[in-house]
């Protein structure tokens, strides 16, 4: 089992190139439960089976049910579109089960990482001190942040360890917010805005209408919205911050890329006053699923908040800065060096490259609404702050709209899914993939007519 085998190699590897060949990747289409079970009966068992049989298998009837997030074609959600460096080189991480707990396990690695998050952490403005680590996803960037605001809090404040604390978000911040505050234990402070963009006045507004604001010890602001691609005022935002004495955490995991582009960077003004930021690399910096870079004002801070203490972790810990262990910047301690494929692409390509790539999408989006505006059976609903663009269709109901979609991804046309905005159901383009045309925009709203 632990032996080299040089024919299943070659079977692999026949599989990735030809996945990575396939020029604007099929989208597929959605799996079957009963299908797929009926597929899988009895193939895990005591025995095996032959390597080539099981390849079969997945190519025939499980590759074909994954939806392809990375087609030009995928404008649902937020796609992805890993640049074939990223994607080979994460192949490599993967082959060398590198262990990216810590600085004495993966010390190149570690470095490596620590490149690409000191290059997001300067494109933000950050200070030259501001560190971190790579995780999962937005989600576990969020969660971990958001525990170092919570305890760091309590201890500045002097407050209990279990003390109830609140943290200030608008409506349009990122499911996983929620989920972050209801898994830590804290309570959200909603704030109301005008437009979906939150600001430093609304903040102000809701601390002094709030009837004891002293427990609210952190504010969360979004640098584009999953839903709308909409900027936060940060600016104003980490004014109010600093008044009341607040940690300031951005979610910045779809939206943080537009920091490379010239067109958009003054939109986020602010952003360098961020205690915590996620910006989420899978997402629109062209990296394999999943990476998430999680980056600290303070790391210290952090690391007061998430260091695990073990007797088997002693071996682990250094007294020097230079030495860093990602482990303790977030809530994990076993971790792959999910930050490799996107230090690779980088070095290979260079940063011109990632402007010009995420540019084009933004361009791509402008050129989409002004389409959307003369065309004369569909409306656009806001202008695009980013790469997302809001449109309706008078007269669809919910059903149409669903309808719709399903019959642009049966026929392969695009993975197109309706979404919600002020009680509406409502189209939504997502431009990330640089091969994404205008002309594949026009494809789809013809099929609206």
């Amino acid at each position: 089992m632990h032996t080299h085998d040089p024919a299943l190699t070659e079977l692999v590897l026949d599989q990735v190139r030809g996945r990575l060949q396939r020029e604007g990747a099929l989208l597929n289409h959605p799996g079957q439960p009963d299908k797929l079970a009926h597929t899988l009966t009895g193939l895990i068992g005591a025995d095996g089976n032959d390597p080539a049989d099981v390849m079969r298998l997945y190519t025939d009837h499980l590759a074909p049910t994954a939806i392809a997030c990375d087609s030009p074609r995928f404008l649902s959600f937020i796609p992805a579109a890993p640049t074939q460096a990223a994607v080979l080189f994460d192949m490599l991480v993967s082959c060398s089960s590198i262990q990216g707990v810590s600085w004495m396990l993966a010390a190149g690695p570690v470095a490596a990482e620590n490149q690409v998050l000191q290059l997001l952490a300067d494109l933000a403005g950050m200070p030259d001190t501001a560190g971190g680590c790579f995780v999962s996803g937005g989600s576990a960037g969020n969660l971990s942040a958001l525990v170092t605001a919570r305890d760091t809090a309590r201890q500045q404040r002097g407050f209990g360890a279990h003390s109830p604390v609140r943290i200030a978000l608008s409506d349009q911040a990122h499911s996983s917010i929620i989920n972050t505050l209801r898994i830590i234990g804290v309570e959200p402070l909603l704030v109301p805005t005008r437009d979906h963009r939150l600001t430093g006045a609304d903040l102000r507004v809701a601390l002094q209408a709030d009837a004891d604001p002293s427990n609210v010890i952190a504010v969360v602001a979004t640098a584009g919205t999953t839903n709308a691609g909409i900027i936060d005022d940060l600016a104003t935002i980490a004014e109010a911050a600093r008044e009341f004495g607040l940690w300031f955490h951005i979610d910045g995991a779809y939206g943080g890329a537009g920091l490379l582009a010239p067109s958009v960077r003054d939109r986020y003004r602010g952003i360098e006053h961020a205690d915590s930021l996620v910006v989420d690399p899978h997402k629109w910096l062209f990296a394999p699923l999943d990476c998430a870079a999680l980056l600290y004002r303070d790391p210290a801070l952090a690391k007061a908040a998430h260091a695990q203490d073990a007797s088997y972790l002693d071996v682990l810990q250094t007294d020097g800065e230079s030495e860093w262990n990602p482990s303790d910047y977030a809530y994990h301690l076993s971790r792959r060096a999910r930050g490799l494929p996107l230090w690779f692409s980088l070095a290979v390509h260079g940063t011109g490259a990632y402007t010009d790539a995420i540019e084009r999408a933004l361009s791509l989006s402008r050129q989409s609404a002004e389409l959307i505006r003369t065309a004369p059976h569909v409306e656009l609903i806001r202008e695009p702050d980013l790469s997302v663009v809001l449109f309706r269709r008078p007269g669809w109901s919910t059903s149409d709209y669903q309808a719709w979609s399903n019959r642009l991804l049966a026929d392969q046309t695009a993975f197109v899914a309706p979404t919600g905005w002020n009680g509406e159901t409502v189209c939504r383009f997502a431009f990330l993939h640089p091969a994404t045309s205008l002309d594949m925009v026009r494809e789809i709203l013809d099929t609206m007519v």
